[in-house]
């Protein structure tokens, strides 16, 4: 697909659209979306409905999330172009392909190694060169890469984890699902300042849950 496909540029279009009437506003965010094309991160038979705004499934039991939470996400973490960014959950690697057109330097950690690697293949065939992907824990975060400037969480806790909260620089924010179930989680924002955290509750969402350990194939 190109832009100057005809019915490429009217769905990428429709697909703006979409992020707009779900509150997407930040004209950053809105750019990088439509920089960064989802359809590389999703493999097989659903790469067609790249352009829908739902979630789809992945490899190792996981999902891409619907490009309005991504969005709403990235709109609500506040990224400036020389921030370090956390995100825990690489999954298929879209979100931070996103994030990497707004931060100065991404860090990325998931649990499955076949799906750090196959992020890092598409990372490289679109040269995004200032994003790092590592296998691991991602609950422990990056304690040798902290402080963090913004901590992104792709998958659902039942609170913010301690060490990421720990690795969060003073000013800094951290969005992240909470939940003790797939059915009832909220999208909640994260602000440290000088006394302590300030939390933000944001919109209900649903997510895979964070779970601790490397997955079968790490």
């Amino acid at each position: 697909m190109t832009d100057t496909d005809p019915d490429n540029a009217e769905r990428k279009m429709q697909f703006l659209f979409a992020l707009r009437s779900k509150g997407v506003t930040d004209a950053r965010v809105l750019t990088a979306m439509e920089k960064i094309d989802r359809a590389p991160f999703i493999r097989g038979y659903f790469n067609d409905r790249a352009y829908e705004d739902m979630p789809l499934p992945i490899a190792c039991g996981q999902t891409i999330s619907q490009p309005s939470v991504v969005g709403l996400m990235t709109q609500a973490l506040k990224v400036s172009s020389r921030d370090k960014v956390l995100e825990v959950g690489t999954g298929s690697g879209y979100q931070a392909a996103i994030l990497s057109q707004l931060a100065r330097r991404v860090y990325t950690v998931d649990r499955h190694r076949r799906l750090v690697n196959e992020a890092t293949e598409v990372f490289r065939k679109l040269d995004l060169t200032n994003i790092t992907a590592i296998v691991g824990d991602g609950s422990f975060g990056l304690p040798d890469q902290a402080p963090f400037d913004k901590i992104i969480l792709t998958a659902a806790a039942e609170d913010a984890p301690g060490p990421l909260l720990a690795q969060l620089k003073e000013g800094g924010i951290m969005v992240l699902p909470v939940g003790q179930s797939d059915a009832v989680q909220r999208l909640i924002r994260v602000t440290r300042n000088e006394s302590g955290y300030e939390y933000d509750e944001l919109l209900p969402v649903r997510f895979v849950p964070l779970v601790e350990g490397l997955g079968r194939d790490g």
